[in-house]
This record gives structure tokens, C-alpha cells and sequence, in this order.
């Protein structure tokens, strides 16, 4: 599907029906990445078709994995096993994907090949040096542009050295490239985060035949424990929608009134429904129906009815790991509700797509919202209904950002529009079909006509 550059969301009467959302796109890049470590074929249905999936895809192929996707929708993975990657012929364009290139950067240093990964413009100006480090400490050599930007070049090895590493950062994605580094390395790899972050990682590994300890230490943090050179075995994964995704279409009918929708078949990993339990102390009508689990995760459908009205509250910073990407569109649901939303322990939001923290803020004044914005927080006061809208706002290619303020415009009386919805297949390629269908008003517009806040 193309997407078209500016795009007007008009205020919304009527949202209700059942969607299906596109794969979780953190479970999506793992499942392509851990069935090129394997000699048998990896079967994926539900994987998300986006920009950055495929972007991770592509590179599976130049590691020499085989990666097709069958006419019944279903991507079949061909590996090369642990061990035996080949060296690229040119260079990785991971485009949009920061979360691909760290893992990438993981898994290669722990192979003897070299290779180079770049991006877009965006991503070229985002931070690799909480990746790197770890990495050299292994024994990988990185060599990158000035502040360890991309384009980077990696050398790997098959005999790294298996590290003790205490997280400095709350991050997935550094933890998840140790870990994929660990892999071929004789010994334990041990990760510690003081702060629980997402862990499909762990969870997909095992789901691959791999055996990983997590230990709950005393101060509430985990120790993840891997030993190197186990066999990976090909399987079976239905990926879940991407409970991220899910949070636009979830927020536009809390702030709609008379609106119920229903989300089948939705990810509820416990760190990544922070959103969802922040909204639900808000005042939100949210449940959880048909409860399961696919691949180690858990899954439910997820009902929504709007007309409660949000009230604000202070979000706890240690909520921020499970919620780090949708704090946009939280904010979003704060400039709608009654009171004051306080919001601490943001700086992660600085080195996004955008500067998300900068860019909502900027956003949500333009269309009328009180707030303050500190250097890691944001205050909202929201009066108790939407803002006035009327501006178009510069999404600075940043997917989410601008996703949250189309939804903002599905309430407010005056339409909102963005400058170029193209970055929107990043990550959610169906966006705005499902929400159209759901009962939003999301057009073309000619942007040249119009003046950018």
C-alpha cells in the first residue's frame, strides 16, 4: 500500500467494529533473525509486512539466509545454522529500523564475517555506542562515523569472550544484541538490567530450543544467564498483533464517545502493557477476553467502549520501559483528559525517530494544550475535552508522532493534519485503512496548501 504525504484526520462521530492488527513487529524481527541461526525451516504467519520487518528480511538474505514469502501469506526461513553466516557483498540498509540494526549488530559480532550497516537520515543520527561497547568488551571490532553513528562497520568473531554486563540503560535492544552475541560463544553471557525490559528475546530463544536463566535479583532487577553453542531448532510462530499498534485505535475510542471496538488477538506481554494499565488508572474501559499464549507470549483480545472521561495522573518512571513507545499517544489521551497527566523519566524519547519528546510538545501547543516540557518530562493540563486542532504538524518523519496526531484529530473540532504519512509503513502499513474502517475520517490532502506548525 503507498501511503500519501499529507493527510488530514477529521473529528470522528461513530469508531466501533473488530480489527485485526498487524504483527508485533519487536516478535516479527527476532523470528526472522533467530531462523537464520538454524539448519531447519522456521514457518512465521502474522508477520508484520512493514518497512523495517522487510528492511530485517532483506538483510537475513545477505547473511545467506532463504526467506520467502509463500502465496498463503506464511514466511518460510531457511537458515544457515549458528556459526555459519556468510559475509555480506554489500552493504545492510536497515532503513528506519534502529531495533534491527542493533540486533544485527549483536549477531554478526559474534560470527567471523565483516560487515557495514547503514540507514535513512533518520537513522543514521541515532546512538550505537551503548551497543558498541558491550560489543568490544566481547572482543568485536566497530568502526563507525563520529559519536558511533552509522554507517558502522563490524568485524566479528567466532571466539568473542563471554562477559558479565551490567545494563547503564534500561534497553532491550543492547541486551538482546549481547545476547544474540552470546550465542556462539563458548561460556555464560550474563545481562543485568536493574529495570525489567522487554523480553521477546528470551522468550523467542526459548521457543527455538534455547535453554536462558532469568534470575529476579533483590533489587527487583533480573540477571539473564545464556551458555553459548546450544542448537537452534527450527519452529512454528504465530506472531500476535503489536500491542504499540494497537494503542492508536485503543486511544481514538477512549476519547470517542458511544465508541467499542474489539482487537483479536493483540500481544499482552506484562512489559509491554504499561499504556493500557496507565489508561485503565486513568478511568478507561478496557478488558481482556480469550486470554492464551503463542510462542512464550501472552495473547488476548482486547475490548474498548469509550465515554468514560480520562482523569490525569502521575505515571510511575518505572512504568516508562513497558510504555516507551507510546507515550505520544498517551499524551494524546492526557491533553483530553480532566486534570493535570504528569509524565518523568522520558529522555529516551530525545533519541527516537524524532525528538518525540520536543515534537509532542510542539504539536500538542500549536493545537492548544497547556503543558510543560522539562528535559526527561512532560506535564500535561488537560481540561476535561479535546483540544481546537486546526494545524498541520511536522511529524519530522517520525512514524509515531504521527499516527498520535491523527488520532488526536479523530476528537478535536477543528480537522489536524501531518506533513507525509509515508513513515506510517514502518510499522503499521494497514493504519489507515483499519482506522477508516473503524469509522475515522483520515484523507489526502495537498499539503502545499498548507502553513506547518
Amino acid at each position: 500500500m503507498s501511503f500519501p504525504h499529507a493527510l488530514r484526520s477529521a473529528k470522528t462521530q461513530s469508531f466501533h467494529g473488530t480489527a485485526r492488527i498487524p504483527g508485533d513487529k519487536s516478535m516479527s524481527h527476532r523470528a526472522l533473525i533467530l531462523g537464520l541461526l538454524t539448519r531447519e525451516e522456521t514457518m512465521i504467519s502474522g508477520l508484520l509486512e512493514g518497512e523495517d520487518v522487510l528492511n530485517t528480511a532483506q538483510a537475513v538474505r545477505q547473511l545467506g539466509g532463504r526467506v520467502n514469502r509463500g502465496h498463503d501469506g506464511l514466511w518460510r526461513v531457511f537458515g544457515t545454522g549458528l556459526g555459519n553466516l556468510h559475509e555480506p557483498d554489500s552493504v545492510l540498509d536497515m532503513g528506519n529500523s534502529g531495533t534491527s540494526t542493533r540486533l544485527l549488530m549483536g549477531l554478526i559480532a559474534g560470527h567471523p564475517v565483516t560487515a557495514t550497516l547503514t540507514g535513512d537520515s533518520s537513522l543514521v543520527k541515532r546512538p550505537m555506542g551503548r551497543v558498541i561497547d558491550p560489543l568490544q568488551d566481547m572482543g568485536a571490532q566497530c568502526l563507525g562515523r563520529e559519536n558511533n553513528r552509522l554507517p558502522l562497520t563490524i568485524k566479528g568473531s567466532g571466539h568473542l569472550r563471554a562477559i558479565d554486563y551490567e545494563m547503564p540503560v534500561a534497553s532491550a535492544q543492547v541486551k538482546s544484541a549481547i545476547l544474540l552475541a552470546g550465542l556462539n560463544i563458548e561460556g555464560v553471557t550474563t545481562v543485568i538490567e536493574k529495570i525489567p525490559t522487554r523480553d521477546h528475546t528470551e522468550n523467542m530463544l526459548r521457543h527455538f530450543g534455547i535453554e536462558i536463566d532469568t534470575e529476579i535479583l533483590k533489587n527487583g532487577g533480573h540477571a539473564i544467564r545464556l551458555k553459548g553453542r546450544q542448537r537452534l531448532h527450527g519452529c512454528a510462530i504465530d506472531i500476535p498483533g503489536d500491542p504499540s499498534s494497537a494503542s492508536f485505535p485503543v486511544v481514538a475510542a477512549l476519547l470517542i464517545d458511544g465508541a467499542e471496538i474489539r482487537l483479536s488477538h493483540i500481544c499482552i506481554n506484562e512489559r509491554r502493557t504499561g499504556l493500557f494499565q496507565t489508561l485503565i488508572e486513568m478511568g478507561a474501559d478496557i478488558t481482556f477476553k480469550n486470554r492464551h499464549s503463542e510462542a512464550g507470549e501472552q495473547v488476548a483480545d482486547i475490548l474498548v467502549k469509550g465515554g468514560n472521561r480520562l482523569a490525569g495522573i502521575r505515571v510511575p518512571p518505572e512504568r516508562v520501559a513497558s510504555m516507551i513507545d507510546e507515550f505520544p499517544v498517551l499524551a494524546v489521551a492526557a491533553s483530553c483528559a480532566k486534570g493535570i497527566t504528569t509524565m518523568t523519566g522520558l529522555s529516551e524519547l530525545r533519541v527516537k525517530e524524532s525528538d518525540r519528546l520536543a515534537r509532542m510538545a510542539q504539536g500538542l501547543l500549536a493545537c492548544g494544550v497547556r503543558l510543560e516540557e522539562g528535559e526527561e518530562s512532560l506535564i500535561i493540563h488537560g481540561t476535561g475535552k479535546p483540544p481546537r486542532g486546526g494545524v498541520m504538524i511536522d511529524t519530522m518523519l517520525d512514524h509515531r508522532i504521527a499516527m498520535s496526531f491523527l488520532v488526536l484529530g479523530c476528537v478535536t473540532d477543528d480537522p489536524v493534519e501531518i506533513d507525509d504519512a509515508r513513515p506510517i509503513h514502518t510499522s503499521f502499513p494497514d493504519f489507515i485503512k483499519i482506522m477508516n474502517n473503524l469509522g475515522a475520517h483520515m484523507t489526502d490532502i495537498d499539503k502545499k496548501e498548507e502553513k506547518v506548525a
